[in-house]
């Protein structure tokens, strides 16, 4: 059982609070490492878009989960991203260029997006945002000479300090995990630093945070432009990834899987991205195997129990029909939404601490432990 005792400031500032976090991450890192030499090209590709969603996750953190705010329209930033890189890329400037200027730009316009979004707070911000993506896939459909419109554009390959870096080689896996170690660590320091800390006040209690003399549209301003920025970049790897991009990539339902990174992962603690990604990644799979494997199962297993021969293949073209339905992965993102709400709203990673607690304080865990307080003074509710 690890108990620490902070003892002064520095202390309370570290990147890893033990030095047992120093061996658990470093080896994941190992492991994450030695992967692409051990599974095959498709779980290899999976863990790349783990990797890009995690990238994109870490910035929805840094926003809704650090600074209190709400965002249902990361995937126009995502876009912004993806279509600067294909621009840049398509008039020859090189992937050193065009990565951290996609970033930029991306970041500028969030900090535009979040200016008018200071007076909006809840339901009406998450309205904003989501005008703001249907404003932005309209645009790319309507602005051919950049964005070729409906048609699309194709990103070549990365090209790295002369080096052509395929999407489907050992080296584009990587580069992503590379940029994602360092999105995680800048957010790590990010956090422990002022302004970190500021977002924290903000999202804890703005009455509170502007009673210390934190500037809220400052540093709501920056929290949107930072989240940005990071999506912009992830957007860079997200076109190279899929080569072709066009506007009905970016719809409202890549929103809402960003959204549930951190529904499902967690919203306060950076874990939560990675296990968010994870998560949301495989949904695709399992709706495959659904499709392809399942109804051939079940209806084995009806002709086991006498259903006979006609009544099973009526089985496996029922259930076949039913996973391969339009709408099946947007109802399955829903379920996933309402349990998640319902029964653990502090995600995959609260669960984790809550098992971790568990046995750390075995026999004395109490189920409250984890229960919010509820009691507030009359300035805080009307926040």
């Amino acid at each position: 059982m690890r108990f620490i005792f902070k003892t002064d400031y520095e202390q309370d500032i570290k990147l890893f609070q033990h030095g047992g976090a120093w061996w658990s991450y470093g080896l994941l890192f190992a492991v994450l490492a030695v992967a692409p030499y051990l599974i095959g090209s498709y779980l290899q590709s999976q863990l790349v878009f783990v990797f890009i969603y995690a990238i994109v996750g870490v910035a929805l953190m840094i926003l809704v989960g650090f600074t209190g705010q709400g965002s249902i329209g990361h995937a126009a930033f995502l876009a912004i991203g993806a279509y600067t890189a294909a621009f840049l890329q398509a008039r020859g400037y090189p992937f050193e260029v065009y990565f951290p200027v996609a970033g930029i730009l991306t970041g500028v316009v969030g900090a535009i997006v979040g200016i008018p979004a200071l007076r909006l707070h809840g339901i009406y911000l998450l309205i904003a945002t989501i005008s703001f993506a249907f404003i932005v896939e309209e645009v790319l459909a309507r602005w051919e000479s950049v964005t070729h419109g409906n048609e699309g554009m194709r990103v070549r390959a990365v090209e790295f300090f002369g080096q052509t870096v395929s999407r489907d080689s050992n080296s584009f896996y990587f580069l992503c995990l590379g940029i994602l170690v360092l999105v995680i660590i800048g957010t790590l320091n990010l956090m422990r630093s002022p302004t970190g800390r500021a977002f924290i006040a903000i999202r804890d209690s703005e009455t509170a945070a502007k009673s210390m003399g934190i500037d809220l549209a400052k540093y709501k301003v920056r929290s949107f432009a930072i989240s940005a920025a990071i999506t912009g970049l992830a957007g860079t790897l997200y076109a190279h990834k899929m080569s072709f991009i066009s506007p009905e990539m970016f719809t409202l339902l890549l929103s809402i899987e960003f959204i549930m990174v951190i529904i499902i992962g967690g919203a306060f603690g950076l874990h939560g991205a990675i296990l968010g990604a994870i998560f949301i990644v495989m949904v695709d799979p399992l709706i495959t195997m659904l499709k392809d494997d399942l109804p051939g199962m079940v209806a084995s297993l009806s002709r086991g129990f006498g259903v006979g021969e006609e009544g099973a293949r009526a089985v496996q073209d029922r259930l076949y029909a039913i996973f391969s339905a339009p709408g099946l992965k947007g109802a399955i993102y829903g379920l996933i939404i309402i349990m998640f709400v319902l029964f653990e709203p502090m995600g995959l990673y609260g669960r984790w601490l809550k098992i971790k607690l568990y046995f750390q304080l075995f026999p004395l865990y109490k189920k409250a432990t984890f229960r919010r307080q509820k009691t507030y003074v009359k300035s805080e509710r009307n926040r």
